[in-house]
């Protein structure tokens, strides 16, 4: 959560801008490294991959997933940050489950002794 001081002429969230940027810098963080925003007419944009936008507008971010629409409040982007990479980032070989991890290698190994 941000932390903001009570005599702040304004707030991050209510321009959103700030919470786009707020938001992008923390799917930055998350691996999403590649990402365009655009402002204006009061909301802002922010282009993550190629079948994921997310707007800000009303205090919110929304976005689409398996076609249903999914928000989260623009005080809090690291949380939508969170959400989107949950569902949107693709695991890494170094993050599988050892269990897998183990499966894949046993499956590799067993590949190549066949074809010896």
């Amino acid at each position: 959560m941000l932390s903001v001081r009570t005599d702040t002429p304004y707030l991050p969230w209510r321009d959103p801008r700030e919470a786009t940027r707020l938001l992008r810098y923390a799917l930055h963080r998350q691996g999403f490294t590649h990402t365009y925003q655009s402002n204006g007419n009061g909301m802002s944009v922010l282009s993550v991959l190629t079948d994921l936008t997310v707007w800000c507008k009303n205090g919110m971010f929304v976005w689409n997933e398996d076609g249903l629409e999914s928000s989260h409040p623009a005080d809090d982007p690291v949380g939508a940050a969170r959400l989107i990479a949950r569902h949107y980032r693709r695991p890494a070989p170094d993050d599988l489950p050892e269990k897998e991890a183990d499966q894949s290698v046993r499956a590799f190994a067993a590949t190549d002794s066949e074809r010896d």
